[in-house]
Order: C-alpha cells, then structure tokens, then sequence
C-alpha cells in the first residue's frame, strides 16, 4: 500500500510562514512524488507501462498528457509563443523555463552548494554530482551516467549514430548542440563576447576559458604536483607526464603519443602531406607553426617581448624559458637519460637524443642522404638546387592550409 507524509518547510517567500506539502511515497522503492498521478504512472506494470499509442508512429506514453504533447510533433503545432522574442513552443512549461533565458531567473537552488539553475531538472542532475549517484547504465560497456541524455549520447559512440546533418557542408554529429556550434563556422557567428576585451567567442565554453586569461584563475590542479591549469584537458594531458600514459596509436608504426593532435602532425611523415604553404617560396611545411617560425626567422620577426628587460622572441616558449631564468632564478633544464647532459630548450634534448640512437630522421629526396634536424637537411637541399636563401623581410606573408 502506498503511503502519503507530509512535509513541513520554512518558506521565506510568504514571510517565514511554515508550508505543508504532501509527499506521495512509493511502497516500493520509497521514491516520494508531489503529485499522486505521477506515483501512479511511476507503478504501471510491465504489461499496462504504455498505454496511450500515437496512432501516427505507434509510439507509447504512460500518460494521456504525454501523448497530447507528442502528436503536436505530427502537426507542427507550437501554440505557446514568447512574447520577448516570439519563440514558440510545444509546451507551455518549456516556455516558462524558456522565459528565463530573458530573464535571469535561477529559483532552484542547491542545498549543498548553494548553486541556482534556471530548470527543476537541471538542479536534479547537478545534485547527483554531490551523492554519486548515476542512475543509467550503458547496456554495452556498463559505463554510468548521471543523467539519461548524457547516456543517450554515449550510446552512439558504440553504433556510429550521428543524427544531426549540416545542410551547407553535410557534416554530421551525434549532438544538435554541436551541430548548432558547428553552423557558427558557416555564418561566422561569434555571439560570446568578453567583457573586458571585447573579443567574441562561438562557443561559450571557449569565452569562460578565454576570461581567464584575464583573471589569471587556474581551477584545475594536479594531484601529484600542484600544478593548475586554466583548461581541463590541459590538466588531463599533464597528468600523462605522471603517468606515461600515450593513449594514442600510429596504424603504420605503432609509435604512441600523449596528444591526438601530436598522432596526426606524426602521421603526415607517413603520407607525406604538408598542407601549409608559404606564397614567398611555394615551401610547404606539415605543422602550421613550423611554417610561422620559419617566416619570423628570415624576417626578423620576435612578437614574444620580455616586459621586464625589453629582450623579444620568435616563439612564446622561449620567452617563457627566459622569464624563468632571469625573473624567478629557476633554470628548467632538460637532462639526458643517457649521457646526463642538460639542455635548456626540451627540443634540445630530443636532437641530442638522437645522437646516441643513430636516429636521422630527415632525408634527402635527390641522394637519400639523412640528418638528424631539418635545418640541415634544408641546407644540405641547396647543394642540389643551388638555391641561396631569399631576403623575404619586404614580401607580403600568406598562409595557405591545403
């Protein structure tokens, strides 16, 4: 027998008067609902679950209600229209909830952490984050989650679904959120702006990560060493160093590496693809930023400048070396497990490195001569073509990405 309790609460919306609510409690499970028909749609039995059927698509509900809702997905009826933006909606509760995009509003609030959100639901599945509980498992890889779209959209990953299609390029994703993010590439949308530099973001992630450029916070700490980063996979491929973990595989020769993009610039030595080209020279090169450095080393370029003693340089990563040198004492040498030389720049330590393996991995096309660096392998080409290097400091910079 299902039992009702009721529930006393100090509500300061009717000036500290004490609210009575009545709890409908499952003699099951002990689940408690505010409404009794939902208790009772919560206890259908396997044979009575569905009851109500679309006689469009033969669909099922538990509930009339429900079905009423779903058929205007048959007739495109969306009476209940926003009167700030004339949106419409299926549901008059999704407008509500909708509403408070204009407005603001958050009234459901976390007990624990005192965090609002706009939606009932929303607020549910925040709570789980505090208990652990994840209630809906992948009958596939046994893997939980908290909430049931975010199984959803797992359950795609073992069948290759992608249900959402791009009109203008035919791209596909197995999320509409992604899809809408995706469109933004089309229209050039940037709908994201910072506040203190005015510069605009199509994802509001990427604006969240990018204010804290300004705010110099870093919330995401390593366990082992205490080193915090402003971006949650940057603290992810950290850890890696930890863990020597490299998680990703070359097909062609088995080579590992901590990074998916450090996997896809190593699989070009394969097919030989460069796709970044200099119009100065027509010189392609496979990493975008080997092509930059190479136009700031014939032109003199050093955007990279030291606030304190005025020095610039050609990448980022030197000057940060040189921060840590002349400001904080701190001398970050690299040092060879072979030999136990050390090295200033980590680069550095892997040309060396390859000294002791014999490793040249640079070769000439004309006489299959090889080299340890690419520099040299460049110098030694000249010896072929005859060709001296060209003063480019004058000559216009394009980048081209086949």
């Amino acid at each position: 027998m299902n039992q009702d309790s009721k529930i006393y609460t100090f509500d300061n919306n009717t000036h500290g008067r004490i609210k009575q609510e009545i709890r409908h409690i499952s003699d099951i499970c002990n689940k408690s609902f505010t409404q009794r028909n939902h208790l009772t749609a919560y206890h259908r039995t396997p044979m009575e679950e569905k009851p109500y059927q679309c006689d469009n698509c033969g669909k099922t509900f538990t509930q009339s209600s429900h079905l009423m809702t779903h058929l205007q997905t048959h007739t495109g009826e969306k009476p209940y229209s926003c009167d700030v933006c004339g949106k419409s909606f299926t549901q008059n509760r999704t407008l509500i909830d909708h509403h408070r995009t204009h407005t603001g509003e958050k009234p459901f609030s976390c007990n624990v952490c005192d965090k609002s959100f706009a939606r009932n639901d929303s607020l549910v599945v925040h709570q789980r984050t505090h208990t652990g509980e994840k209630l809906y498992s992948c009958n596939v890889c046994g893997k939980s989650f908290a909430n049931s779209n975010s199984l959803v959209v797992h359950q795609r990953t073992h069948t290759g679904e992608k249900p959402y299609q791009c009109d203008n390029c035919d791209k596909t994703f197995t999320q509409s959120s992604h899809l809408m993010t995706h469109l933004r590439a089309h229209t050039g949308e940037k709908p994201y702006l910072c506040n203190v530099c005015d510069k605009s973001f199509a994802r509001s992630n990427s604006l969240v990560v990018h204010q804290r450029t300004h705010t110099g916070e870093k919330p995401y700490s390593c366990n082992i060493c205490d080193k915090s980063f402003a971006r949650s996979n940057s603290l992810v491929v950290h850890q890696r160093t930890h863990t020597g973990e490299k998680p990703y595989q070359c097909d062609n020769c088995g080579k590992t590496f901590t990074q998916r993009s450090h996997l896809m610039t190593h699989l070009r030595t394969h097919t030989g693809e460069k796709p970044y080209s200099w119009d100065v020279c027509g010189k392609s090169f496979t990493q975008n930023r080997t092509l930059i450095d190479q136009h700031r080393t014939l032109t003199g370029e050093n955007p990279y400048q030291c606030g304190d003693c005025g020095k610039t340089f050609t990448q980022n990563s030197h000057l940060i070396t040189h921060l840590l040198r002349t400001n904080t004492g701190e001398k970050p040498y690299y040092s060879c497990n072979v030999c136990d030389k050390s090295f200033a720049h980590s680069n550095s330590l892997v040309v060396h490195q390859r000294a002791h393996m014999g490793e040249k991995p640079y070769q000439c096309d004309v006489c299959d001569k090889s080299f340890s660096q690419s520099s040299h392998l460049t110098v030694h080409h000249q010896t072929h073509t005859g060709e001296k290097p060209q003063d480019v400091r004058n000559q216009r910079f394009t980048i081209y990405q086949q």
